[in-house]
């Protein structure tokens, strides 16, 4: 186990720089740069800027410069633990992510907690009770959630909200609290505000949970050691839990990797339709104005997260089927 998980931290370095590369060339490939992204859209708006300022960036960042110089000044402050400086918001990166980045974790936490309680117990019973009349109204409850776009929903749920409540249900807080600093007030407000982006993104995620855990059990449950087991008396509730469903888990698991990224990034889209003040319209706004800086930042962090959220669901998974096997040559 401890070799495996040297080997797995050691090849994480060359993987992450490989990625570095991909996120600098991927935000550098646009033609211009930031400054040239802001003196188009002030002059849109009939608006100047000044050449000081623009001189100021040039020399203080780098613009200009040959690229592999920018990407070398990129990536050694990123090992120095400087994200660098926003320059649409003219702040460190820091600082601009705070509190959407907090925003985001809550947002991203509550909709995880209700992908499982929901999933996993629905996904139990269809596979439990397969072809019951349960089992065709959850699976096509399940279909539908699966073909409905998440944008969609939030679109649907903030008419009806308005049309026969008369209420708007965008955002996460009351718009008195919004740049005020975190208090009890705005903590209970968020809460009261959290259930609609919950619903609207967790909506897909248990939808997909819900069909693979199912799938996953039903296959368990028709294999010879489960038969050996009823036949010999074994009460149907340990027969299920013992061995099936812990097998069936995997998905579960499995998803790890993909949950600690979806806790920083957050659904982009949803959050754009819902006004959500969480870190996904703030990396869209980035790339759009290549702020590089902030951009490369946030997509190195996702990056990151990927790789130890990959790294921890495969030791899980170890964990808990022994069919799993690290490093083991299936060869041999």
């Amino acid at each position: 186990m401890l070799g495996y998980l040297a080997h797995r931290l050691l090849v994480m370095i060359p993987t992450l720089l490989v990625i570095s590369v991909f996120v600098f060339v991927i935000i550098q490939l646009p033609p211009g740069d930031y400054l040239t992204t802001l003196v188009t859209e002030l002059q849109a708006q009939g608006e100047s800027i000044s050449q000081e300022r623009l001189e100021y960036y040039r020399k203080e960042f780098g613009f200009g410069e040959p690229v592999v110089k920018q990407y070398f000044v990129w990536l050694f402050g990123l090992l120095q633990g400087n994200l660098g400086y926003s320059f649409e918001h003219e702040q460190p990166v820091a600082d601009v992510v705070g509190d959407r980045a907090f925003l985001t974790v809550v947002v991203s936490m509550a909709t995880i907690v209700f992908v499982y309680i929901v999933s996993f117990p629905i996904g139990v019973y269809s596979a439990v009770r397969q072809y019951s009349a349960g089992d065709y109204a959850l699976t096509f409850v399940g279909f539908i959630g699966l073909a409905t776009p998440n944008f969609l929903l939030a679109l649907v749920l903030m008419y009806l909200a308005n049309e026969y409540f008369g209420t708007s249900i965008g955002g996460l807080m009351d718009d008195q609290f919004k740049d005020q600093p975190m208090s009890w007030a705005k903590l209970v407000s968020i809460l009261e505000h959290l259930w609609v982006p919950v619903i609207v993104i967790g909506t897909s995620g248990t939808a997909g949970m819900i069909r693979r855990l199912r799938a996953n059990l039903l296959d368990e449950l028709h294999k010879q050691y489960v038969v050996t087991a009823r036949a010999k008396g074994v009460p149907p509730g340990k027969a299920l839990v013992k061995y099936p469903l812990r097998m069936a888990l995997n998905p579960f698991i499995a998803d790890i990797g993909n949950i600690l990224p979806e806790i920083i990034s957050g659904s982009a889209i949803v959050s754009i339709v819902l006004s959500l003040e969480t870190t996904g319209p703030m990396l869209l706004r980035a790339l759009q104005s290549q702020d590089m800086y902030l951009a490369g930042s946030f997509l190195m962090f996702l990056a990151l997260l990927t790789v130890l959220g990959t790294l921890i669901s495969d030791l899980a998974l170890a964990a808990l089927d022994p069919r799993i096997r690290l490093g083991a040559d299936l060869a041999k």
